[in-house]
């Protein structure tokens, strides 16, 4: 809710104008902060003992915890919590239960038990299950996350405490994608310390994750919003003709920002500091009307939390300024879209960044060996992590001039790629970045600067320093599934460098574990550095390059997403215990059916947009072009162009007509088949081809009729008025 000057649920008023972020930061986050404040000391350690890993929740821990949680929610003026968790829709969802419990006279008690902190029953037959739940089939449960803090959700309806949770079947299966997401950053963390103490790091107890997503969105006029079924129902525009100005002059980027929407930044960051969202970068983005704002990097779980947090705040905050926020990857054909950059990468328990170069030779050595696992990865299951970002709206986006190929690659920059190479080639030499000599010890790194590499904005997977930039994710993402895929690769990786370094004799010298080192990279790097590449992804030579090197380029999410169900695939999350096959296949499914289903609405918007709107409109405007040629032919006026252009209208519509009716047939036909997926292939061979036809034709009408003729907002309007 807006709080600017306002009174807030929670009864108080701040101008978030006025007010100094550090007054509000966390205010409404149940952090490890406010759970320092508010629990005995004991019981906040074992809090911390249990998000470390180190130990499990105990029914009396909670019991203190729940009731701590809730005097603070109901403080604030909270009356109902929820369960809140990441179904398979890939949005969020929230089943409220109301703190108070009946005496029996007549009155209530607000009561809030360690039991209803951990688990929760919401229905599980209703959400998508991909064959694990039946309709009839209804128990499942969710647990709560301790890793990720509670915080409180604002409206003007009222406060309500959010408990961030994982989503299991009454037979634990995990129905949601919080649970494989922490079964993954176990397995990594796992395979990581082997790697960690075969080096001889024996004080590390855990290795996290973190990620940072810079998030892109567009906003428009609530207004014009409002004319466009297709914006409503699909999140894009299935129709629109391209205006004689673009994004081509390139004045957007980084421009200075309107006060409209700097206005609706500002409460954006307000609200999301408040629930302890680190809210740090702000800026216009390239096409008309897009915008990005990117948060500090946090732990994974957390990460994934407030990045939902992020997309629902924006939707709903751009409403309550007369605005719509489309996360849609495509939503306008012919400008940019949106994507969501994962910066991730892989920390220690005692603050450690594994892929920072360091200083040292040890350290050096160490992000060598961390960095060829990720080559290696990204080489060994690039089809996996093409399949993470796999959907219908991602499916306008990749390839296109904005964004990375579907080509899965690295980039690392002049002088770590030299680096690697020599030692893949057993050279000692090279130059930094500076041009200084390296004196390459063949397992350890000069001192780099801060940034070792330029930026690469059309690789999919680039080193920016000391994370990884996943830039393929799409903007309406979870960027759960991305990193859980993500971790798995890595993990098995990591276990056979593992395995290498502990087959080593005990109490081996330095000299040999630091050869062992050099031959794990020599050999990794050496058969894997295919994958990396530092030049333009988005040219055609890239394309032929990449198929000369054997590297796959699955160009749509039907074909991306058939990975899921490869025995090599499965066996891979079933040896990390994150997914099971049942779990993998009915992911398979679901993604497919959401595929099927996306592309059916936009179908139906296209056939309903084109004879409801379309049709009418310029029928009347062709028919008012032929009335005015004959009023002109009758008092001896020229009337040709008139006459031509009617008649070049009327060819269009007759067109138009005949590909409405050949996709009603191709789209009953994709209905009609039972088979998932064969079914999403039939919409996409054949339902999508389609659809494009008719685009073609209305949109070549729209620049033929009169402004004030055409029944639909365009992209001016759309584009460049806020």
């Amino acid at each position: 809710m807006s709080c600017c000057g306002d009174e807030c649920a929670c009864g108080s008023k701040i101008d978030f104008t006025k007010t100094p972020v550090e007054e509000i930061y966390g205010t409404n986050s149940f952090s490890n902060a406010l759970m320092r404040e508010k629990l005995p000391k004991n019981i906040y350690r074992e809090v911390v003992a249990v998000q470390n890993g180190e130990k499990e929740l105990t029914a009396e821990v909670a019991e203190v915890v729940a009731a701590a949680m809730r005097d603070w929610a109901i403080a604030k003026g909270a009356s109902h919590y929820t369960h809140w968790f990441h179904p398979l829709t890939g949005l969020t969802a929230e089943k409220h239960d109301s703190f108070i419990s009946p005496t029996g006279d007549g009155r209530v008690i607000m009561e809030f038990s360690g039991k209803e902190l951990i688990k929760g029953e919401p229905d599980a037959s209703s959400f998508p299950s991909g064959g694990l739940r039946a309709t009839f089939e209804a128990r499942g449960y969710t647990a709560w996350d301790v890793t990720s803090p509670a915080f409180l959700k604002q409206d003007k309806t009222g406060t309500t405490l959010c408990i961030p949770t994982a989503f299991i079947s009454y037979y634990g299966q995990a129905l949601d994608k919080k649970v494989p997401l922490l079964k993954s950053i176990d397995a990594l963390s796992k395979q990581a310390l082997r790697v960690l103490h075969a080096l001889g790091n024996e004080s590390v107890k855990r290795v996290i994750t973190t990620v940072g997503p810079e998030q892109e969105y567009f906003l428009v006029d609530k207004e014009f919003y409002d004319q466009r079924p297709d914006l409503m129902l699909t999140g894009r525009t299935v129709f629109g003709a391209l205006p004689a100005k673009g994004q081509e002059m390139e004045d957007h980027y980084f421009g200075a920002i309107k006060e409209r929407v700097a206005d609706f930044m500002r409460e954006l960051n307000f609200e999301l500091w408040k629930v302890g969202i680190p809210a740090k970068t702000q800026h216009n983005e390239v096409a008309p009307n897009q915008f990005e704002i990117a948060p500090i990097y946090t732990n994974s779980t957390a990460a994934v939390d407030s990045n939902q947090v992020v997309m629902e705040t924006i939707r709903s905050l751009a409403r309550r300024h007369g605005m719509e926020g489309l996360l849609h990857e495509k939503p306008f054909a012919g400008v940019n879209g949106s994507g969501k950059h994962n910066n991730w990468s892989i920390a220690t328990d005692d603050g450690v960044n594994l892929f920072e170069p360091g200083e040292n030779p040890e350290s050096n050595a160490r992000f060598l060996l961390f960095a060829s696992a990720v080559v290696e990865a990204v080489d060994r299951y690039a089809l996996l992590i093409r399949s993470a970002v796999a959907t219908s709206g991602n499916d306008h986006r990749l390839g296109a001039n904005e964004a990375p190929p579907a080509i899965v690659s690295i980039f690392f920059g002049g002088p770590l790629t030299e680096i690697l190479d020599n030692i893949a080639e057993g050279k000692s030499g090279g130059k930094s970045a500076s041009g200084a000599q390296i004196k390459l010890g063949v397992t350890s790194l000069p001192n780099l600067p801060k940034d070792v590499s330029d930026r690469n904005r059309t690789s999919p997977f680039a080193f920016t320093g000391n994370k990884f930039e996943f830039r393929m994710v799409g903007s309406s993402q979870s960027i759960a599934t991305p990193n859980t895929y993500l971790n798995v690769a890595v993990a098995q990786v990591l276990s056979e460098f593992a395995d290498k370094l502990e087959s080593l004799p005990a109490g081996s010298a330095v000299s040999n574990k630091n050869e062992a080192i050099q031959d794990i990279i020599k050999e990794s790097y050496g058969k894997h550095r295919r994958v990396v590449f530092n030049g333009n992804g988005y040219s055609e030579e890239w394309v032929h390059e990449a198929e000369r090197r054997g590297l796959p380029n699955v160009k749509n999410a039907v074909d991306a997403l058939s990975v899921l169900t490869r025995s090599e695939t499965i066996s891979l999350f079933e040896t990390h215990k994150v997914l099971t096959k049942e779990e993998m296949e009915s992911r398979y499914h679901i993604y497919l059916e959401k595929y099927s289903k996306q592309i059916n609405i936009e179908a139906g918007v296209t056939i309903d947009l084109a004879q409801r709107y379309i049709f009418p409109a310029v029928t009347a405007y062709a028919s008012s072009l032929a009335g005015d040629a004959s009023s002109l032919a009758a008092i001896g006026a020229a009337s040709a162009p008139q006459e031509k252009r009617a008649k070049r209208i009327a060819e269009i519509l007759a067109e138009l007509y005949d590909d409405i009716a050949k996709l009603e047939t191709v789209l009953a036909e994709a209905q009609g088949i039972e088979d998932v997926p064969a079914q999403a292939k039939a919409y996409f061979e054949k339902v999508r081809p389609a659809m494009d036809l008719i685009r073609t034709k209305v949109d070549s009408l729209e620049k033929m009729v009169a402004k004030d003729a055409w029944p639909l907002p365009g992209y001016e309007e759309l584009l460049f008025k806020l």
